[in-house]
């Protein structure tokens, strides 16, 4: 198992196995069509409120990392993911410009830490 994070404009490559978008809305100048998406997991997506508050600044970073965290906690689409990742590679599609203070962070870091407990147990 491999998990990965790439931004959509990023080419596509084989290694990146199952590529899967997590944000809650299409990225802007990316066709459906050409977007080698495998799976659009819109319900593992920050909230469209938190969304909006954290606007991308890093300033923010933080108390928006704990705050997703927050939202994904009990989140059924996210338990489907952490199953994806224990079975397959995953690479996890987003489209921030800041490649630092994105939702595939944090996700990525909750997927880990989620299949690390578990493994431990």
């Amino acid at each position: 198992m491999l998990l990965g994070i790439k931004r959509i404009y990023d080419k596509a490559s084989i290694t990146d196995g199952r590529r899967i978008l997590v944000d809650g809305i299409w990225p802007r100048g990316v066709r459906k069509s050409t977007a080698n998406i495998d799976t659009w997991l819109k319900d593992v997506a920050p909230s469209k409120e938190l969304r909006m508050w954290f606007s991308h600044d890093p300033d923010k970073w933080e108390e928006f990392r704990s705050k997703y965290k927050k939202e994904l906690r009990g989140n059924k689409a996210l338990d489907n993911l952490i199953d994806m990742v224990t079975k397959e590679d995953i690479t996890l599609i987003y489209s921030s410009r800041d490649e630092e203070h994105n939702n595939a962070l944090v996700l990525k870091e909750v997927i880990e830490e989620r299949i690390e407990e578990f493994q431990k147990s």
